[in-house]
């Protein structure tokens, strides 16, 4: 074979691999309103700035005939590239080739990828598209799975892995999933379920659609698995550029800083208005967020799921932060079980990549009920206390209105090492609301009128900022106007904080 045959051999080879299962099931891909598993990376990436690995591997099994039914990257398409102009590892699923079925070959594809993130620092983001684990290799394809998940452990909170779900994804293939950063599925396109309706059938009797079971909508709003939905592919992927833009490429670096023109001395006299005068008047604190944050770009992390508490990223002076925040428009911005485990989760992973925590209080207290208390309140409610008192980032607080109880401990504290506590005039810190607090005090021993009286006065005496900044638990009470400006100072000041945690192996967040 002379020179020119062998260059054209390789190009005819990588033509060959580039069409993964073929014309057919690529028409196919396309007619059910999906992208094929390159168009996805390349819609992804910066243009031009793929490259591509393990181009040529194919499966190694001989069983079933599969010997005779190779084909080039074996429905597993893998490498690096761009993300606004930073590197970031990818690999995507083929589902033309044999479904996106995982082989032995696939997982070694994806942890060849995983491994070369972890030297060099940068994120990893995962394309699922697939029918699960490729039954005709066996246990070898269950052994790929369980290398994946082993690699997402040990990178966990090292580099910030990202999952998009664009097609199924069932079985052992959600756990990978599961243990990343963050989760993006694409509206009645892409379904999580460990077992499928026709298991659940057959075993419990329930009739459920895959959409019922496993769909976008279920996963971002009952069961908060997902944390960013899309209306379509496009879409998805770039939410996923937006998310990348705010997070910093490891766990050794900072986020990426984004110039604005955005004043840091911006006062905002609407933010006067914002609080009601009558404490049981509900607001919505996105007013509050919108207006103090960069540009009015605020990314919000799992939207449609206990929404009684709001967790996301934004940008002060151009530096991204985390925010979470009560909004007592819904649920009186009470504490429960979902909104704990959704605002602890969003704690520990900005902890983990060095965004300062900046956080919005309005909370009466946690959630009664005998719901609330026999799904563990108690333990669930721990971890987010267990994740702000472990967070050594700048934690900078504001308390807007009601600050109660345990809520008062739990939601970023001075007691638990936040660093800049501010209150507004109409912060209300205290044990408890007014009314409850008189009639353990009083055992209803009072008529009326002394009652609204002993209610009045308790309001003047606790349900105030200033007792507690009498004692130092809240640094400065200021006008909500000047807000953005004390929190882009807060955050100046605390940007070479140092603190470490005692050496340990880890701690046992109560799970």
């Amino acid at each position: 074979m002379d020179l020119k045959a062998k260059y054209e051999h390789l190009e005819a080879l990588n033509a060959q691999a580039e069409l993964g299962g073929g014309l057919e099931r690529i028409e196919k891909q396309h007619a059910s309103g999906k992208k094929t598993a390159r168009e996805r990376i390349l819609a992804l990436l910066d243009p031009g700035t793929f490259t591509e690995i393990d181009k040529l591997m194919t499966h190694r099994n001989y069983e079933f005939g599969m010997e005779t039914n190779k084909v080039l990257g074996d429905g597993l398409i893998s490498g690096y590239g761009k993300v606004n102009g930073r590197l970031v590892y990818v690999f995507a699923q083929d589902f033309t080739v044999f479904g996106g079925s995982l082989s032995r070959a696939n997982a070694d594809k994806i942890v060849k990828i995983q491994q070369l993130a972890l030297k060099m620092g940068a994120p990893v983001v995962g394309l699922n598209d697939s029918g699960g684990a490729r039954i005709q290799e066996g246990v070898e394809s269950l052994a790929g799975y369980a290398d994946i998940f082993y690699n997402n452990v040990m990178s966990s909170g090292v580099i910030p892995q990202i999952s998009a779900i664009l097609g199924p994804c069932a079985g052992g293939a959600v756990y990978s999933p599961a243990l990343t950063d963050f989760i993006f599925m694409v509206n009645e396109r892409s379904h999580m379920f460990v077992t499928g309706p026709e298991v659940i059938k057959t075993v419990t009797h329930e009739d459920v659609t895959k959409e019922e079971l496993g769909g976008a909508h279920t996963h971002s709003s009952k069961s908060g698995v997902a944390h960013f939905t899309g209306n379509d592919e496009d879409q998805t992927l770039m939410m996923v550029r937006e998310l990348l833009s705010f997070l910093p490429s490891n766990n050794l670096e900072d986020a990426p800083i984004k110039p604005t023109i955005d004043p840091s001395d911006r006062v905002d006299e609407k933010l006067q208005n914002v609080v009601p005068a009558d404490p049981n008047r509900p607001y919505d604190m996105h007013e509050i967020i919108q207006t103090v944050i960069d540009n009015q770009h605020f990314l919000e992390v799992q939207p449609h799921y206990a929404q009684n508490i709001i967790v996301g990223f934004a940008r002060f002076a151009g530096k991204p932060v985390g925010i979470v925040a009560n909004q007592p428009s819904h649920l009186a911005g009470v504490l429960d079980i979902n909104s704990s485990v959704k605002a602890a989760r969003f704690v520990r992973f900005c902890d983990a990549f060095n965004l300062p925590l900046v956080t919005f209080v309005d909370v009466p207290g946690f959630l009664p009920g005998t719901n609330q208390e026999f799904g563990g309140i108690i333990k669930h409610g721990a971890k987010l206390l267990y994740a702000f008192s472990e967070a050594t980032v700048p934690k900078i607080t504001i308390i807007t209105r009601k600050a109660y109880g345990g809520a008062y401990d739990v939601m970023s504290s001075k007691h638990i090492g936040a660093d800049v506590n501010l209150a507004y005039p109409t912060a209300e810190i205290a044990v408890m609301g007014p009314e409850g607090a008189i009639n353990i005090i009083h055992r209803n021993k009072l008529n009326d009128t002394e009652r609204v009286q002993a209610v009045q006065d308790y309001r003047e005496k606790f349900a105030n900022p200033y007792k507690a900044a009498s004692l130092g638990y809240i640094d400065e009470i200021i006008q909500p106007k000047y807000t953005r400006m004390r929190i882009i100072g807060a955050l100046d000041m605390t940007q070479n904080k140092r603190k470490s945690n005692l050496p340990r192996k880890h701690g046992n967040i109560p799970l």
